[in-house]
């Protein structure tokens, strides 16, 4: 394939996945399994350009960039609070799963080679951060269970491809050492964790020197490649170095960025993710044209493959729920403290956690990225490709309705003395009006901008209102919010109106456009009808 032609196909694909993005929405359908099916519906597509995935440019390309988005938006004290089950699931359901698939793998499969069962377990246990995301952005869950499972999917990729580094090697070499995998992984880990924390520290210092906003935000991208490929070639782990980054990133938010910088960075963020996000899962689906291809391998055809690849993905699901359910229930038998601290959880919870364990690019990347001669290796694919198929698809699309069957309490109780957001809006409206009374003219003692400290009163006195009466000023907010921004839109009206007259030049009418989607936006923002960044 020539590079124009490669350049016309991930047009194509951005096309393609815009086209399904808007369909999900109006279907109310999950993006990322109307992305998956739009891809395999393309992979049987005849005349379509064939082309490899190359495994390593899927990492380097698409990880580093999703991964650090998720982990700057990670609460750190959440993050810490959570971090117990988060190593849970992390380290032990990925270990467990292992187990259970290469066990599974070898009395379906009695051909294929202990090493390359494992392998196969070690590519399917962890569950994908991209796919997490995708599939509780649109769920309506409990602030710590969204924190368990975000922050699993951001450390368990670790684990997962320690395992798969060893078993791959048992299966080439026929040696394995327990020890040499634990040094490992311990290497790894820290090693990782230490790469991410010092790049993570160096660009926040350079994003405090800096004052365009476009130079930070490039910045920003940067420190996602350069933790992840520097973790890299110290043989670490590139994905807890960009973890670490991110939350050392997000963390430091409030002091690096200006206003500006910040709602710059968060737009360009948020037009990046989106199209990594739908390139990932349109290419999962076109995967399927690789599987197809390889299906006259070794293990036959795609129907001889299958047995496996449904026995293998039964297992996944059923080892991650029989490792959830002990792991949230005995550790409150065994550990009184945390029983006194945490009761023990209605069964919806750990029944949710082990139902939402989506498997994704990693995965995939994986299998893709096993040696040509490696053992079976046309059946693992299958294999990993069907465990993708049925966790995004199946796993992906009844995740929200099982939550709202069970009928879970979305909404996160507030820790004692932490305030709720109409509380705090008076707190900050009040350090306001302190400032502004706290300026007064030295000669007369009068005070300084009369108007601005008006202002401030009336904004204390209706935030305090809100706070105290917000249920019966409900109607009358929306009242107001509805004629300020039916005056908004006249206005907008009017300027089109005079551009299109000619009686206003378009530099004039992207200047007054600017501001007004501004106006707008902020009083969408009060109203609470604004769309949630990141």
């Amino acid at each position: 394939m020539t590079s124009v032609a490669l350049f016309e196909l991930i047009l194509g694909l951005l096309g393609a996945a815009l086209l399904l993005s808007l369909a999900a929405g109006r279907l109310g359908f999950p993006p990322a399994a109307a992305l998956v099916i739009g891809g395999m519906a393309l992979a049987v597509v005849p005349g379509l350009p064939a082309f490899t995935l190359d495994p390593d440019l899927i990492m380097v390309l698409f990880l580093p960039p999703l991964l650090l988005e998720s982990a700057y938006f990670t609460v750190w004290r959440d993050f810490r609070a959570s971090l117990g089950p988060i190593l849970s699931l992390s380290l032990g359901a990925v270990l467990f799963t292992t187990l259970i698939v290469g066990l599974v793998a070898h009395a379906v499969v009695p051909a294929l080679p202990w090493a390359a069962c494992f392998a196969l377990g070690a590519i399917v246990s962890p569950p994908d951060a991209v796919a997490a995301k995708a599939v509780l952005a649109r769920v309506a869950l409990p602030r710590r269970m969204i924190t368990v499972l975000e922050g699993e999917s951001l450390v368990n990729d670790a684990s997962g491809l320690v395992l798969y580094r060893f078993a791959v090697a048992a299966a080439l070499t026929g040696s394995f050492s327990a020890w040499a995998a634990a040094g490992s992984f311990a290497w790894l880990a820290a090693a990782g964790v230490a790469v991410g924390l010092a790049c993570g520290l160096a660009v926040n210092a350079g994003m405090r020197r800096l004052h365009d906003a476009n130079a930070i935000t490039v910045l920003s991208f940067l420190a996602a490649y350069v933790a992840y490929l520097a973790a890299e070639e110290v043989h670490a782990s590139g994905v807890l170095a960009v973890v670490a980054c991110g939350l050392m990133m997000g963390g430091r938010e409030h002091e690096t960025f200006d206003a500006h910088a910040r709602r710059h960075s968060v737009a360009v963020w948020a037009f990046v993710v989106f199209v990594l996000e739908a390139l990932v899962f349109v290419l999962i689906g076109l995967a399927l044209r690789g599987v197809l291809a390889r299906t006259g391998g070794e293990y036959g055809s795609l129907s001889a493959g299958l047995p496996l690849a449904l026995a293998v993905t039964a297992t996944c699901v059923v080892a991650r729920l029989l490792w959830v359910f002990p792991a949230v229930y005995l550790r409150r038998l065994l550990s009184p403290r945390l029983r006194a601290r945490e009761p023990s959880p209605n069964p919806a919870v750990p029944l949710i956690v082990g139902w939402a364990g989506m498997r994704g690019v990693v995965t995939l990347a994986a299998a893709l990225a096993l040696p040509v001669d490696f053992p079976g290796r046309d059946a693992i694919l299958v294999a990993a490709f069907v465990v993708i198929l049925f966790t995004v698809l199946v796993q992906g699309t009844t995740l929200g309705p099982l939550i709202r069957r069970l009928r879970l309490d979305p909404v996160a109780h507030l820790p004692d003395g932490h305030l709720d957001a109409p509380m705090a809006r008076v707190v900050v409206n009040e350090a306001g009006l302190a400032a502004l009374e706290g300026l007064v003219f030295p000669e007369t003692g009068a005070l300084q901008h009369p108007r601005l400290v008006e202002e401030y009163r009336r904004r204390v006195r209706a935030s305090s209102r809100d706070r105290d009466e917000r249920t019966a000023l409900e109607a009358e907010k929306n009242e107001h919010f509805a004629a300020a921004l039916l005056a908004v839109r006249s206005g907008r009206s009017a300027l089109i109106d005079l551009h299109r007259q000619n009686r206003v030049h378009s530099s004039v009418l992207r200047q007054l456009e600017t501001e007004i989607d501004l106006e707008e936006l902020h009083l969408k923002r009060l109203a609470g009808t604004a769309p949630a960044h990141g």
